[in-house]
């Protein structure tokens, strides 16, 4: 077949009757396929190399199916449809905007909290052209990238000094391997904490050169334990918050400010892993009692801790703060280079800090902190509106209902916190759960509902209001186009 490429000239397989012999030599070769009039837009759109593979890959998967089962004819149609399904799918970018139905707000697997617009101004601005990143412009020569947020951290804290790096993770492993290299750090049995990605409390100690001591019992740990524990080789005590689980019933724990006059006393360091940290309390949301940056700051903590992507409602980073000879000493470890954040993160961290200078803007402008304290009754009104929407565009092949749950913080943080509030549950007639959330993961832009007990769960909460027309477009297509024989 001349132009056809070699790895899918087809040739005469031995034991294969003539018959099949023909039905192969139906499939074209890429050249034909490549130059057909019905796939024009893809050869304007997609770059060749890719429209070759395609098409590569839908003659094999032809060939499969045929050798499978001699029955089956060969459609052109088919094999065209297959082909752009494959450009399509091959030329999508690979870290996709979704739309988050589930109601978790702070949701990890979905890339966690979303910017605010100012954030993304600000990343917009700096990614644009060049930046000031480590560059002093008042004395017109090197800077420090940390300069840039580390005075409004100071400022929202009370901290000494500030210090941010890729994440809380990377926080925590920077302090330790700074602070107590070679030496132990003693923890409370119940702060052991792992939490999403096997990520081990006591692996970050042992990677930083630090031996874990550990104290008290599962659930009761008392100040004595601490106190009996402590030797020449102490280093630390740490309080570890126990971000993604509760121990609840006949519970004790030693207080920040206990453990801190504690470590002051034997001349240690006290330092606070916050986990994911928030700067404003808790009940300004609505939710139960979290520990807060300038709470364990006041309570004397000498380094603390936290996330910059989870309550604090930013970027990916880990935040220190802390004594300012501790920060200077973590900033002039080799280790801290490797886990330095980029200037777009910069950019996105200023820019969210900025607005927690008027806390009520801050909750207005911040998108997690708004969906976080969003009104139940607001809530109800819009799952209602969607149904209704809904029930017009898709058919009368599905039930839309309103019914009582509650969404989750997510992040670790709260894990047993309730965001009560309506959401719309979508019950298919001909269509099973399974085959309905494949669908809409296919989507342009995938929708990514909440299953709970055989119920398939949209939760108004998260789905931000700009991808509302998406989600309504989405959700009636694939309820329309995606049927099973009944």
């Amino acid at each position: 077949m001349p132009g056809c490429p070699p790895a899918i000239k087809l040739r005469k397989i031995q034991g294969m009757n003539d018959e099949r012999q023909n039905t192969l030599r139906s499939l074209p070769g890429v050249g034909d396929v490549l130059h057909h009039p019905l796939l024009a837009d893809e050869r304007e759109t997609a770059p060749r190399s890719l429209l070759v593979e395609a098409i590569r890959a839908e003659v094999e998967a032809w060939r499969d199916r045929l050798l499978a089962d001699p029955e089956t004819a060969y459609s052109e149609p088919h094999f065209l449809a297959g082909v752009k399904r494959r450009v399509r799918e091959t030329g999508r970018p690979r870290l996709r905007r979704v739309i988050n139905a589930t109601g978790v707000v702070v949701h990890t697997n979905l890339g966690r909290s979303p910017l605010s617009r100012e954030a993304l101004a600000a990343i917009a601005e700096t990614a644009g052209g060049y930046s000031n990143l480590e560059y002093d412009l008042a004395a017109g020569k090197r800077g420090s990238r940390f300069s840039l947020v580390e005075g409004l951290l100071c400022e929202l804290t009370g901290a000494e000094a500030a210090l941010v790096v890729n994440n809380n993770a990377a926080a925590v492993l920077l302090a330790l391997a700074t602070l107590a290299q070679g030496r132990e750090a003693i923890v409370s049995r119940g702060e052991l904490v792992e939490i999403g990605g096997s990520f081990r409390l006591p692996d970050v100690l042992s990677l930083g050169g630090v031996r874990l001591v550990e104290v008290g019992t599962t659930n009761r740990t008392h100040p004595r334990d601490y106190e009996r524990a402590i030797t020449d080789q102490t280093a630390i005590l740490m309080k570890v918050h126990a971000s993604n689980y509760q121990i609840v019933g006949f519970t004790s724990e030693v207080p920040g400010a206990e453990l801190t006059e504690m470590a002051h006393r034997h001349h240690l360091l006290a330092v606070e892993d916050l986990g994911s940290g928030s700067l404003l309390t808790t009940a300004d949301l609505g939710l139960p009692p979290e520990p807060t940056a300038p709470e364990a700051v006041k309570s004397g903590m000498d380094l603390v801790t936290f996330s910059g992507d989870k309550l604090l409602g930013g970027p990916q980073a880990g935040i220190l703060l802390g004594r300012r000879e501790l920060i200077a000493a973590c900033a002039k470890n080799p280790l801290h280079r490797a886990l330095r954040i980029d200037k777009l993160t910069l950019a996105a961290l200023e820019a969210t800090l900025r607005l927690y200078r008027e806390p009520q803007k801050a909750l207005e402008s911040i998108p997690t902190l708004r969906l976080l304290a969003a009104d139940p009754k607001r809530l109800e009104r819009r799952a209602r509106r969607l149904a209704a929407r809904l029930k017009k565009t898709a058919g009368e092949a599905t039930d839309f209902t309103v019914e009582p749950a509650s969404g989750r913080v997510g992040g670790g943080a709260l894990p047993f916190a309730e965001l009560p509030g309506p959401v719309l549950v979508i019950r298919p007639r001909h269509l099973s759960l399974d085959e309905l959330t494949r669908a809409l993961r296919s989507l342009e832009t995938p929708i990514i509902l909440r299953l709970d007990q055989g119920r398939a769960i949209a939760d108004p909460r998260t789905i931000l209001e700009a991808d509302e027309p998406a989600f309504l477009a989405g959700l009636a297509g694939a309820l329309q186009n995606s049927r099973v024989a009944p």
